[in-house]
């Protein structure tokens, strides 16, 4: 049987990504017990301490057991945290020798979410590809910058240690862990009954860009003001530099230091997500968005578009545009 430990973290906490987490895990075992099979999987809550984690004011969650007195696992959840992600690590900082010695001892360990910070500060993810929620991918590659940050995935797995996208995509890592470990037709069967689509691979069509300013390189901050003022346009790198002051190449350098992306990466992200934002609202035809956001050429607009959303531009209207949904 296979053993499966739920971290219970200190402080704020995404109770689905426990209880989820829990529930799924323990349907494989009535599905199989419902077939006149054994259970797969034992599955524990595994704390700090045996007290009472209170998360939200509202929710009890009671360990099974503590890392003390748990010697041996086989898979470690990490469950998504909320709140300042320094104050969280402090918090949980006892965890990580356990998880790491388990480890090396043979367990896979896998973060759910933003549950990527906690896994990231065992270390155990240094030269490694992560995934995490969107919304917290500057502040992660702030935090380990030697981690390869992936961020438009749903999962990830580097031989054994596993991570997910954000929010629900805590769903689609544990689903592949299902059918790793107890089959595809179980898998898929738990993809049914909790409605789950089982091959989502991609978090980009999720994802709202919001240009990186948490830095303190202020001609980069107006080259990024500049472009999102002007977007409309077609804005070279020499002109940047030429206004600012800088050699390309210091440009250049500057500005991925300070956003994660570079200068051209940064200008086509403002471009698509202008385009998403009329194709979510406005009834304009493919190439009226096209021109709008400073675009001539359809091909390269929709293949920039594909790039970065996952999707094509229809396709990205016919998810989001409320109009063709009704």
């Amino acid at each position: 049987m296979k053993h499966i430990s739920i971290l219970v973290p200190k402080g704020k906490v995404a109770l689905s990504c426990i209880e989820g987490s829990f529930t799924i895990f323990n349907k494989v075992n009535d599905l199989l017990e419902s077939k006149g099979k054994k259970p797969l999987f034992k599955i524990q809550l595994v704390g700090l301490s045996k007290e009472d984690e209170i998360y939200h004011k509202l929710f009890k969650v009671t360990p099974d057991v503590t890392i003390q007195e748990l010697s041996k696992t086989d898979l470690i959840i990490i469950p998504a945290v909320n709140g300042e992600m320094e104050d969280v690590i402090e918090s949980n900082k006892e965890f990580f020798p356990w998880i790491v010695k388990q480890h090396e001892n043979g367990a896979e360990v896998a973060s759910l979410c933003v549950g990527a910070f906690l896994l990231a500060s065992t270390g155990l993810l240094n030269g490694k590809k992560c995934a995490t929620h969107w919304v917290a991918a500057n502040h992660f590659r702030k935090m380990f910058p030697n981690i390869e940050l992936v961020s438009e995935k749903v999962i990830t797995d580097e031989n054994g240690i596993y991570s997910s996208g954000g929010a629900n995509s805590f769903q689609n890592l544990i689903l592949y862990l299902v059918e790793k470990h107890a089959g595809r037709e179980l898998a898929v069967l738990c993809s049914k009954f909790y409605e789950i689509e089982i091959e989502r691979n991609s978090q980009s069509p999720f994802m709202i860009f919001s240009g990186q300013k948490d830095h303190d390189d202020e001609p980069i901050k107006k080259a990024q003001e500049f472009i999102e003022q002007n977007f409309q346009e077609k804005i070279s790198v020499d002109q940047l530099a030429s206004m600012l002051a800088l050699s390309r190449r210091n440009l250049e350098r500057r500005f991925k230091k300070a956003t994660s992306n570079t200068t051209v990466e940064y200008m086509q992200r403002v471009k698509i997500e202008a385009a998403k934002l009329s194709l979510e609202s406005s009834k304009e035809n493919i190439n009226e968005v096209m021109y709008k956001v400073g675009y001539s050429d359809s091909k390269t607009f929709r293949n920039t578009f594909k790039k970065i959303t996952g999707l094509s531009p229809m396709q990205y209207r016919n998810k989001y545009l409320r109009t063709a949904a009704v």
